[in-house]
């Protein structure tokens, strides 16, 4: 079996790789953490991310847990690979509002060809808005 990558070099290349990311800049993500198999984004939701009857757009949580459910998995990858989501599961549980939206995402498991991560969305005081679930293929990184 190989040997998988050094914790911190994956949740090293995961930071530099959101902090460059243009879509999580222009979508307004924040890494708010980052270990290996976990990862927080943050979102202070403004107006541009709600809907009209004034509540954050399901498409924008979806967006964070898609996010977060990948970037978690990304910090677990062996050396050489990258992977895709393939099944993307979300359960929206309340009406989000304007303010701080966080996605927790946090792998449940790890395989050589597929891996199971999931994610809570919580508003400012912590209240549940969704819970996703996500299957991730792993391929070979792309030369």
């Amino acid at each position: 079996m190989t040997a998988g990558p050094e914790p911190n070099e994956r949740v090293a290349e995961v930071r530099e790789r959101v902090d460059a990311s243009t879509f999580h800049r222009a979508f307004g993500m924040r890494l708010e953490h980052v270990a290996e198999g976990e990862v927080d984004l943050r979102l202070e939701a403004g107006p541009e991310h709600l809907n009209l009857m004034g509540t954050v757009h399901g498409g924008v949580l979806a967006t964070l847990a898609d996010s977060a459910t990948g970037l978690a998995y990304r910090t677990v990858l062996e050396p050489g690979t990258t992977f895709t989501t393939i099944q993307l599961s979300l359960t929206y549980l309340t009406a989000g509002r304007a303010g701080r939206i966080v996605a927790r995402g946090r792998v449940v498991k790890q395989g050589r060809r597929t891996g199971y991560a999931e994610a809570d969305v919580v508003d400012g005081k912590g209240k549940l808005l969704a819970r996703a679930t996500a299957l991730l293929a792993v391929t070979p990184e792309p030369q």
